[in-house]
């Protein structure tokens, strides 16, 4: 028997009197109920019970140990107790980073809903497209695309996005439109890179039920996913991007899709947090939150 739990069985038999009732209470054999406090008392180095046949009492170092006992036992109650408020009713700040599109074009817009189902949460939201150190800048939670390549981290999906490729029609009219996903590597491409990541970010399609890639050539390379479509938008070269996010330029026709007989592989959206850090209750009411947005948005991954 744990330590905890013979300390319980102690005060049950002082406040009861009894070894048989406390046993019953607890639902163990009176026999397991002895043995414990004989361990207990042997452990102690004091007898901690005058036990006759008609009763049990506490000795004088039983009864200044129930008192301890029972002040700790009381407190441990009250711990958990607040701990379940916690869990129903979470405060503190919560720090997220969150990729830009998807801060200002999905979760903002709707970011006073989460507060009020949960006002006692503040929020700190820093953007971009940087990767962040999140133990080391105190970050929570971050929302990001694509596939996580950083195993310390716990991953909870959120949707996966289709993505389409497409370009300006003043760059289509002057460099023509590729008649296959192997046309790419003649054309100018858009460059992405991550700051701290020399990975680099080819164009993905979807070729005779395989996932090809394909290099582009390209003058120009950004860090900044708004600076990546401004760049197509300019004349600059092709881009490879989730369709939400071009909806209205596609429907102003200031960005043509292209290649649209093949599909590209979906972008997941993922919510990651320290694997090495117990979730908090926060995070952890942000995570379902969120998740519900997706798919709410996206449908199902």
């Amino acid at each position: 028997m744990d330590r905890l739990s013979s300390l319980q069985l102690f005060n049950r038999i002082v406040e009861l009197g009894s070894f048989t009732q406390a046993a019953e209470m607890l639902n163990m054999p009176r026999a397991t109920a002895t043995h414990a406090i004989k361990q207990l008392e042997s452990r102690l180095g004091v007898r901690l019970l005058d036990r006759t046949t008609r009763q049990v009492k506490p000795t004088l170092d039983g009864q200044a140990f129930y008192e301890r006992c029972k002040r700790i036992l009381d407190d441990l109650e009250d711990a958990e107790s607040s701990v379940a408020t916690y869990l129903t009713n979470p405060q503190g700040t919560l720090r997220l980073d969150v990729h830009g599109a998807h801060a200002t074009m999905v979760i903002l817009p709707r970011i006073a809903e989460f507060r009020e189902r949960y006002p006692n949460i503040d929020i700190e939201l820093s953007s971009g497209d940087r990767l962040v150190d999140l133990v080391k800048e105190g970050i929570d939670c971050v929302v990001r695309a694509g596939q996580p390549r950083d195993s310390s981290l716990v991953v909870r999906k959120l949707a996966e996005l289709p993505e389409i490729i497409c370009a300006s029609p003043a760059y289509l009219e002057k460099h023509g439109v590729p008649e296959h996903p192997r046309d790419l590597e003649q054309h100018q491409g858009i460059g992405f890179f991550s700051r701290g990541n020399d990975y680099k970010y080819p164009f993905s399609v979807i070729v005779d039920g395989q996932v090809r890639e394909y290099t582009a050539s390209g003058w120009l390379s950004v860090s900044e996913a708004e600076c990546y479509t401004t760049a197509a938008l300019s004349g600059c070269g092709i881009i490879q991007v989730p369709r939400f996010r071009l909806e209205e330029h596609l429907k102003a026709g200031r960005l043509v899709q292209i290649l649209s007989e093949w599909a590209c592989p979906t972008l997941p959206i993922c919510a990651l947090y320290p694997s090495h850090r117990q979730i908090s209750p926060r995070v952890r009411v942000f995570i379902d939150w969120v998740r519900d947005l997706y798919l709410e948005r996206f449908g199902a991954s």
